[in-house]
């Protein structure tokens, strides 16, 4: 037990770190530039799954379909876009050790104004992601955000238990355009 706690805190502590630095530089543009309505949507890359891409992609694909610009980048892309205006703000965090991704919430905290702006806010993880929410929703309130909505979306819980049969990736993917769909009659 001696040599065994030390073993696994020293081994959780690499993986957390590993996890939580920043991803690649990427970004998409969805939609046609000249739209009125401009969304940016901010995760970060996690390095086991890309469910966090995939949701950020389907979610701005929606909003693109409804007629809106959409830039969906990784928060280290983010940086070049922080003083364009937006629109819809989305942040799509991973959970790690219960709260979100510290590259997500770092750049809420210190890359944007979202005072008085429309936000959405995504949590993904593998099932227990209440806390993570409920962080990542008081970090949006607390810059004075205007949260619109806020879910969480699993890796390995199903998201749909009437569709058990599919992928829950794919049906995750498939829930997040149909939200997508949601919020932008919301706010069109």
């Amino acid at each position: 037990m001696v040599i065994a706690l030390p073993v696994v805190a020293g081994v959780w502590t690499l993986l957390t770190l590993w996890a939580e630095s920043a991803g690649s530089k990427r970004s998409w543009e969805l939609g046609k530039q000249a739209s009125r309505r401009k969304v940016l949507i901010v995760y970060d890359p996690d390095p086991f799954y890309n469910l966090d891409e995939q949701i950020s992609r389907s979610f701005g694909q929606a909003l693109a379909d409804q007629g809106m610009h959409v830039r969906v980048a990784t928060a280290e892309a983010a940086r070049e876009f922080k003083d364009q205006p937006f629109d819809l703000y989305v942040f799509c965090a991973n959970t790690y050790n219960w709260r979100p991704d510290w590259v997500v919430s770092n750049f809420i905290k210190k890359q944007v104004v979202l005072e008085n702006k429309s936000v959405v806010a995504i949590t993904l993880g593998s099932g227990s992601t209440e806390a993570s929410q409920k962080t990542l929703e008081e970090l949006i309130l607390k810059r004075k955000g205007n949260l619109l909505d806020s879910r969480s979306l699993w890796l390995t819980r199903p998201n749909d238990e009437s569709r058990g049969e599919e992928s829950n990736t794919k049906v995750s993917v498939s829930m997040a355009y149909a939200w997508g769909e949601q919020i932008a009659k919301r706010i069109d």
